[in-house]
């Protein structure tokens, strides 16, 4: 029995979700990466104590939907897994340029990328990619994906770009092996470029730390 792999293209939809208004007194548009498991509109509840005035949230949703639990009443998603990843992960970076696209950007705005659990990777590749210069990057609770390398952050101004490593103390996902790693990679991409917040908890966004990301 002979067994091929072959590949289609086809147009396909997807939606994201926005948080306030994008107007004349926003200061700060945010792009945020949920983790796993999330749905865009479940996860901008997490930045709802942010000034709405001065503050644009933009949450892309992650496209491969699955019910959390076997009831089959919530559902979930997921933004990659480790069957197809190069490709998956041209699609959706496809995604995210349609989305930024989408909107308007005020060329006097602070840009943060902000990324959650699996959502880091997500952040850090769609930055790459595009060769964003952002304002901040928030690195919270995840891991940068091993093939990014020195090089590939190069055009990272480090006088315009402020980046932040977040995690609990007792987060699960982060074990000490884990952690070592990941401040390691940190050092060597960024090195004092780096600032690295840890605090009392788990695997979960704390709102007071998203206020003093805009300090």
């Amino acid at each position: 029995m002979a067994l091929n792999k072959h590949q289609v293209s086809y147009v396909h939809k997807n939606s994201f979700e926005t948080l306030n208004e994008l107007n004349e007194e926003t200061k700060n548009v945010w792009f945020v990466f949920h983790g796993m498991g999330y749905l865009s509109r479940y996860f901008l509840k997490h930045f709802k104590n942010l000034n709405p005035k001065e503050n644009f949230i933009i949450c892309p949703q992650a496209p491969s939907k699955y019910y959390l639990k076997d009831d089959f009443k919530h559902v979930g998603a997921s933004w990659l897994t480790k069957e197809d990843t190069t490709q998956e992960t041209e699609n959706l970076l496809s995604y995210l340029d349609a989305v930024y696209d989408s909107i308007k950007m005020p060329s006097n705005i602070n840009l943060i990328l902000f990324g959650f659990s699996q959502g880091v990777s997500i952040a850090m590749r769609w930055m790459i990619f595009k060769q964003i210069n952002c304002s901040k990057l928030v690195l919270y609770a995840g891991g940068i994906p091993n093939e990014i390398d020195t090089k590939q952050v190069e055009f990272i101004d480090a006088k315009k770009t402020r980046i932040t490593f977040i995690y609990g103390n007792t987060d699960k996902y982060l074990n000490e092996t884990r952690l070592k790693f990941e401040r390691e990679k940190i050092e060597l991409l960024f090195g004092e470029n780096a600032e690295i917040i840890d605090f009392e908890g788990g695997h979960e966004i704390r709102p007071e730390l998203l206020k003093n990301l805009l300090n």
